[in-house]
């Protein structure tokens, strides 16, 4: 009896032991972001605002992500994400907008992220299921939007370089690093029988980094044939705060096709991080009112200065060529629009995970409603400014 009371003492002592070891090779972190600002506008049609906004700095989110090791350089991986808005409580962000029996809005729980998939050191990573398209991954990172804030983002955001695509139902692979080079793909399947090519969406991006020196670039198509993004969700605004809406593009999304590249560089020496960007947005809408196709191009500078450990200060010119007047100026004879803005911003870090903030931005536009980087405020007329003071916290 005793000796079988040892032998099931050990053989209990090993199962722990494995599967303690088991669980070492797994990990699962929950993270997020908070972030909130009193904003300020001066010109949202003809009338000046103060408000509560979320998102200035960094996005509303909270999510899950893990791994488990399968052994020879072999992980299976996985991640839900989900954003909110901070001064409601409500599921926001990207996503499409439903609405239940009672007629209340509703969104998908996990609306900015929700993939599994393989992570091989040697060969690359797999992921299924929705995710960032490959131009966001790779390129908004280097743009003023990410390194420094919102206000330094496209007015109107034509070009995508703020408001995240996310693409439902898709493959995504990405390479592994070789000698400072990495590129990914996705495919977004269209799900329409019979239909393969229709509301499909797909995207490629590549980057490389080497020293101080960091390019990227890629492009993200869309088609579509009820003017609308299909599995590709969180369409760009295209737009609409420009005043280009009322041009029978349905709140500036009812175009067939639409593709987005994207380029962009950084350089850090010092204290200082520059940076530079292009993007061209081609979309070709239903014709209603005699235009079929517009397209934007958009130029962006960015020079950031780490001033100590703490405080960081940002400055940032941005300007968008369109190929057609908003129809308000059309009607006024003009042909194109021409959209000047800068930006300034200066960040304060109280800890490696709280900071406060202050930034603002100023736009002039011709042919074209004024509208700071993504705020989706319309002026009354050609000029905007924007400013924002708050706090974000991340976990």
């Amino acid at each position: 009896m005793k000796h079988s009371k040892i032998k099931a003492s050990v053989i209990a002592v090993a199962a722990f032991a494995a599967s303690s070891a088991a669980m070492a090779q797994s990990s699962v972190t929950l993270y997020g972001m908070l972030d909130s600002s009193i904003g300020y506008t001066s010109n949202v049609g003809g009338k000046s605002l103060v408000a509560m906004e979320g998102g200035a700095s960094g996005s509303n989110k909270w999510g899950m992500k893990g791994q488990e090791d399968l052994g020879g350089g072999l992980k299976a991986v996985f991640k839900i994400e989900n954003g909110y808005s901070i001064g409601t409580g409500k599921i926001g962000g990207q996503g499409p907008i439903a609405f239940n029996a009672a007629g209340a809005e509703t969104r998908s729980l996990f609306n900015r992220q929700a993939y599994v998939g393989l992570a091989s050191d040697q060969y690359g990573t797999v992921r299924f299921g929705r995710q960032l398209d490959a131009v966001t991954e790779m390129v908004q990172c280097l743009t003023g939007d990410c390194i420094s804030a919102l206000a330094f983002s496209t007015p109107g955001d034509v070009d995508n370089n703020d408001n995240t695509t996310n693409q439902n139902n898709a493959v995504k692979y990405i390479t592994p690093v070789i000698g400072g080079f990495q590129a990914e793909g996705a495919y977004s399947f269209g799900g329409v029988a019979g239909s393969m090519g229709q509301n499909q969406s797909w995207s490629v991006a590549a980057d490389y980094a080497q020293g101080g020196l960091t390019v990227a670039g890629g492009y993200f198509r869309a088609d579509s044939q009820d003017g609308f993004w299909g599995n590709a969700t969180a369409q760009p605004s295209f737009g609409t705060a420009l005043g280009y809406a009322s041009s029978g593009y349905n709140q500036g999304i009812a175009f067939k096709k639409a593709g987005i590249a994207q380029v962009a560089g950084q350089y850090q020496f010092g204290q200082f991080t520059a940076g530079l960007r292009y993007s061209n947005a081609q979309y070709q809408g239903n014709g209603a009112v005699g235009q079929d196709s517009i397209h934007f191009n958009v130029m962006g500078a960015l020079l950031q200065y780490q001033a100590n450990a703490a405080l960081s200060l940002a400055a940032g010119y941005t300007y968008v060529y369109g190929s057609a007047a908003a129809p308000a100026q059309a009607a006024e004879g003009r042909t194109m629009a021409s959209i000047n803005q800068a930006s300034l911003g200066a960040t304060y870090s109280l800890s490696k995970s709280t900071s406060v903030y202050a930034m603002g931005a100023y736009v002039h536009a011709q042919g074209a409603f004024a509208s700071a980087a993504d705020s989706g405020a319309t002026a009354s007329g050609g000029t905007q400014w924007k400013a924002n003071v708050g706090m974000y916290h991340s976990f």
